[in-house]
């Protein structure tokens, strides 16, 4: 494995960096509330970012999210990449390809995902690639942005879903980080088909992927961050990092940090080279969910008194730290998937 970046990924990965720090800041952020940046969510979209994941592949795209995590930039990039662009690049028919990619590359269309597969809806299939689906999504990051949303029904099949149609109703949901989501409603909604055998795998390991590398870059920031403010602040006439128990937290939490990035970009670079990458991004989304929460808690003690102040900027790692471990879901959950998944390939194995 070679996770050194090709010249074109390196340069997505500086001009995001650069766009994200000059658009992301704290007062636009806190201006923008629950929603999208629009202004924000324009540039990127000028710049080609979006569109440019096709070439530079998942480790391309979890560089870029590393940069929007670490100032935690209120755009649906993640999802509309991930479950718009890359999943229609590779599962859709050409005439799929030829119809949606456009608008996704160039913002003019947002998708979500309503991931991983629900329970609760139910698909009936008609001719062809169409179907009508019923159920209920409690809560789809940046629903309330998106054109499309991918629903993957309880025979884990992919629907991709247009939010104006017909029997879709989208209703506001509050999650613990201001990521525009809701409650998506289905009512023998029309869609449309998404790849065969095996989308939905490829489709839940890359989202999984991207959580991870924006965790990443949540947890970064976080502890840049508690870095600048323990190395400034003094106590009895020192700078707090001079203390033993502060350098301890920090340099677990550096620890934390790396093990989320190396293992988001396992994954990321198995999936480009053609692997089954569907046991590392298991594998990363857990070091996501367990260490990206022991990450955001320490960045917030670390600032001491002010880390408890909401309007602090460190609190919005905080939530969004807290928000990806929570759609990830919990370690003993994901530990669980990833033991019956080694399982199954053991036994597979073994049958050979």
């Amino acid at each position: 494995m070679d996770f050194t970046p090709t010249e074109e990924q390196a340069a997505a990965r500086e001009l995001a960096a650069r766009i994200f720090g000059d658009l992301a800041t704290h007062e636009r952020l806190a201006a923008a509330g629950t929603g999208t940046d629009a202004e924000l969510w324009k540039a990127l979209c000028a710049a080609g970012l979006p569109g440019a994941v096709e070439e530079i592949g998942l480790l391309g795209l979890v560089l870029l999210l590393e940069e929007q995590g670490r100032v935690t930039a209120q755009v649906p990039f993640a999802a509309t990449c991930a479950y718009g662009v890359l999943a229609v690049a590779r599962h859709g028919t050409d005439e799929q390809r030829a119809r949606l990619l456009p608008g996704l590359r160039d913002g003019t269309r947002v998708a979500a995902g309503a991931f991983p597969a629900q329970p609760g809806v139910r698909a009936e299939r008609r001719p062809g690639a169409a179907g009508r689906l019923t159920g209920v999504v409690p809560a789809v990051p940046w629903l309330r942005e998106a054109t499309h949303v991918l629903v993957a029904d309880a025979g884990r099949t992919l629907w991709l879903v247009r939010t104006d149609d017909d029997g879709v109703r989208r209703e506001a949901v509050e999650t613990t980080a201001p990521w525009s989501a809701g409650r998506l409603g289905l009512d023998g909604a029309p869609a449309e088909r998404l790849g065969g055998d095996g989308a939905y795998g490829d489709v839940l390991a890359t989202a999984r992927t991207a959580c991870a590398a924006l965790q990443a870059g949540v947890c970064a920031g976080s502890l840049a961050r508690a870095v600048a403010h323990t190395t400034t602040r003094e106590q009895f006439g020192r700078p707090l990092s001079t203390n033993q128990g502060v350098l301890l937290r920090a340099a677990d939490a550096y620890m934390d940090t790396e093990a989320i990035r190396v293992t988001a970009y396992e994954a990321a670079w198995r999936r480009d080279a053609g692997l089954d990458a569907g046991p590392h991004a298991l594998t990363a989304a857990w070091w996501a969910a367990e260490a990206g929460t022991r990450v955001v808690h320490a960045g917030q003690h670390l600032h001491g008194g002010i880390g408890a102040d909401v309007d602090h900027p460190v609190h919005r790692h905080f939530l969004w730290g807290r928000q990806l471990a929570a759609y990830l879901g919990s370690g003993a959950q994901l530990l669980e998937e990833l033991g019956e998944l080694l399982t199954k390939e053991e036994a597979g194995h073994e049958s050979r």
